[in-house]
């Protein structure tokens, strides 16, 4: 991965000469892990210490991997884009915003030639942007999450299938308590499924 990571910096300092942009790299087991974990970008805390699901989405990855009963260390983790979104609140403060269509553009083939490279066993996306990413315009979590799908994953002059588990991002829980069952429910078939191998 480290090669992979290279030639990424490399692309993206030609874009950005003048700015600072932090990139964040996938990490964990790049080496055919049972689960790609897959997210839409990093938020602060990610950026400031260059590691995915770091903060709060750290404490929300730590829940999801409690119930599904793996270890960090054993998962490969990234996100869709690899740079940190933002915009401008109204109290003039930098905050998160959704991947734009270029960046969504820009990241897309990079994700796919780093799904090539990690060959996981199953990836599990949370929320919309990266099963959009993976599965089209037209995929949608709320009639996808928690059920068996496939993603031809494309890179070079080659494809393949990957099994896909969607879930509704952890951070979505917090703005829709209704989403909390639907879930845990969903873990719980992920759980049920590695079980199974």
């Amino acid at each position: 991965m480290e090669q992979f990571n290279h030639k990424l910096t490399q692309f993206f300092s030609h874009l950005w000469p003048a700015e600072e942009k932090v990139l964040v790299f996938g990490e964990g087991n790049a080496d055919h892990p049972a689960i790609m974990l897959i997210g839409e970008a990093p938020g602060e805390q990610e950026t400031l210490q260059r590691r995915p699901f770091v903060g709060k989405a750290g404490k929300n990855l730590d829940g999801f991997l409690q119930v599904v009963g793996l270890q960090r260390e054993a998962l490969y983790i990234t996100n869709v884009v690899k740079i940190r979104p933002t915009k401008v609140s109204e109290k003039g403060r930098l905050s998160n915003r959704p991947p734009n269509k270029e960046e969504l553009a820009l990241f897309t083939p990079f994700l796919m030639e780093e799904i090539w490279r990690v060959q996981p066993r199953l990836i599990v996306t949370l929320g919309n942007t990266p099963l959009k990413a993976l599965m089209g315009a037209k995929a949608v979590i709320g009639s996808l999450h928690g059920s068996m799908q496939t993603a031809t994953v494309a890179h070079e002059k080659q494809s393949a299938d990957f099994p896909i588990f969607p879930l509704y991002h952890p951070a979505s829980i917090i703005y829709n308590r209704a989403l909390q069952a639907v879930y845990q429910a969903d873990l719980l078939a992920l759980k049920a499924l590695l079980a199974e191998g």
